[in-house]
């Protein structure tokens, strides 16, 4: 039996800037930031499949007690759209739309996610949504319908969706600040969000 909507985690990335560290094991308030998303979207009630390169025991290990599904990836190296294949080709029949969401996302919130997929049956599911920030800067996450399901099964490289999107009429989703557009490649980039966070926290 199929689900009108899936939640696909994209984790099969390699961490290849942050200097030997995986971006995916760093801790935020005890967890992991891969545990932490996909408790998130775990929240949402749609059925979870998170793509993990194959053979990745830690991070396996970080939800092998959550109610998802592990998509192991084979070829991780080749980049985004290797994991976006595995993924969609593990869904179930009739499953009518996809939820993108980046593991390496940290504000994105349960909230952030319910309002996409309200759009998406706001607009009878035939329609990318898309975040954005709250000046309309692009972001992620997105939800692909399912008529688009045998063109991402043809993508190679590590682009991603991002020229399917682009060649579509797209519902932008304003999320609160930073929330769309904010990723964590390098140890620099989460010295500075953990600073920031800190920051919020003492006022």
């Amino acid at each position: 039996m199929g689900a009108p909507v899936a939640v696909l985690l994209l984790a099969a990335g390699r961490s290849a800037r942050m200097g030997g560290r995986d971006k995916l094991l760093e801790e935020i308030d005890g967890q992991p930031l891969l545990r932490r998303m996909a408790r998130r979207a775990l929240e949402c009630g749609a059925p979870l499949f998170v793509t993990l390169p194959a053979g990745d025991r830690k991070r396996a290990g970080a939800i092998c007690d959550l109610p998802v599904q592990v998509v192991p990836v084979a070829d991780p190296a080749e980049g985004m759209a290797a994991a976006l294949r595995a993924g969609i080709a593990a869904l179930p029949p009739r499953t009518e739309g996809a939820l993108i969401m980046l593991a390496d996302m940290p504000e994105i919130a349960t909230g952030d996610l319910r309002r996409l997929l309200a759009a998406f049956a706001g607009a009878g599911g035939r329609r990318i949504v898309r975040a954005c920030g709250p000046d309309g800067t692009p972001g992620n996450p997105v939800v692909l319908p399912a008529r688009l399901f045998a063109a991402l099964g043809q993508l190679r490289g590590d682009c991603g969706a991002r020229g399917l999107v682009h060649a579509e009429e797209v519902i932008a989703v304003p999320l609160p600040v930073g929330h769309a557009t904010t990723d964590l490649d390098t140890p620099e980039d989460w010295a500075a969000w953990r600073r920031c966070s800190a920051r919020c926290e003492r006022r």
